[in-house]
């Protein structure tokens, strides 16, 4: 059984890649080709955003959004610890700092209740990261950045297609930014992302960063990367987006699924708020403990059953960080989800035998 089962939901569409790739190689505009455009035109208008700027992976986009902002060094942004490392990666690249406050035990998203206490005349942003697949509480996270004239940039690497009070995530702040790696809820095959916004100054500003700061051709108005997403890969994503309300519903119909078939075990399910969705870019259950952890995914590697650990160590704690960040409070909950979160076999194409094998391997390694 894979993790992910990418194969599986590639031979559906194998015609139309296909077809969209010999497109790319017929015109040869392997770079800023027409799918640029084009797949930049149906994001935005999923999201229901004036402006997509696709981008060269999802740490780019949340690169190329803080770089808008004009930071300096010692600038701070808020973002929690439990999230992979390129949250506060670019955030540290930028000469910034990562000022990371803890999250609920029940989302594993921050907590919005404890990001006032680390605002300081030196922050210019919040970034919460929709971890999981289920977006953060965005609606006190914006109420805070407006009463503090902050930006917010929502990490929505892990939540394209999921749904916040009836909106869509990546559109409900100042940033959205989305990655399309592989094994994302859309996934191209190679690196890709994209932003979202409806300021026209910072979407120019991020079209011109992602070509090397760039206003025209050799005239560079302002610092920039080569942050660009292949044509190739833009119409990889273009096929793909053709199946992806199936595999939205798909995502949270197997995700009722696994909490209804997980509710009589042992373990702790994460929580998905009434207001909200989640598209279950990886489904996570937390165990009481590291050893039982252990034990748990030793078990079911023998049964044949996948698993991952998203994220076996918090940001304040990875050696990169741990000098370069500010704390704010208690981090506990951070560190015991770390101790504690196992991720199971999730995929839009995941079968109900699949999944039932999974539960049922969890349920006997639990009462081992």
């Amino acid at each position: 059984m894979p993790f992910i089962d990418l194969k599986a939901q590639y031979l559906p569409l194998k015609e139309r890649i296909a077809q969209r790739m010999q497109a790319v190689l017929d015109h040869g505009q392997y770079i800023m080709g027409p799918e640029v455009a084009e797949l930049e035109a149906a994001l935005a208008q999923r999201v229901g955003v004036a402006h997509c700027i696709s981008v060269a992976s999802g740490t780019e986009a949340l690169l190329i959004a803080l770089m808008t902002l004009g930071l300096k060094p010692g600038d701070e942004i808020v973002t929690t610890p439990f999230t992979f490392a390129a949250t506060a990666e670019v955030i540290a690249l930028l000469g910034a700092v990562p000022v990371f406050v803890d999250i609920e035990p029940d989302t594993c998203n921050i907590d919005p209740r404890l990001i006032e206490a680390a605002i300081t005349p030196r922050t210019r942003a919040l970034m919460p990261v929709s971890l999981y697949g289920q977006v953060a509480d965005m609606t006190e996270i914006n109420a805070l950045a407006q009463r503090h004239g902050l930006a917010v940039i929502e990490d929505a690497a892990q939540s394209f297609g999921a749904l916040y009070q009836g909106r869509p995530s990546c559109g409900l702040s100042t940033w959205g930014a989305t990655s399309f790696f592989p094994s994302k809820p859309l996934g191209c095959y190679g690196d890709g992302g994209a932003l979202f916004t409806n300021d026209a100054a910072l979407a120019q500003a991020a079209r011109e960063i992602r070509v090397h700061g760039q206003g025209q051709r050799y005239v560079h108005t302002r610092v920039g990367v080569g942050g660009r997403m292949d044509t190739l890969q833009c119409a990889i994503v273009l096929a793909k987006l053709e199946r992806f309300d199936w595999e939205v519903e798909q995502r949270l119909a197997l995700g009722q699924r696994y909490q209804a078939l997980l509710a009589p075990l042992p373990l702790q399910r994460l929580v998905v708020r009434p207001d909200r969705s989640c598209v279950w870019a990886q489904f996570t259950v937390l165990l009481q403990d590291a050893a039982q952890r252990e034990a748990v995914q030793a078990a079911l590697k023998a049964q044949g059953v996948p698993t991952a650990i998203h994220y076996p160590r918090p940001l304040h704690r990875q050696p990169a960080y741990e000098q370069h960040c500010r704390v704010v409070g208690s981090l506990a909950h951070a560190e015991a989800a770390a101790q504690r979160v196992l991720s199971l076999p999730m995929s839009a194409d995941l079968s109900h035998a699949q999944q039932d094998q999974v539960v049922a391997a969890l349920r006997q390694a639990l009462q081992a």
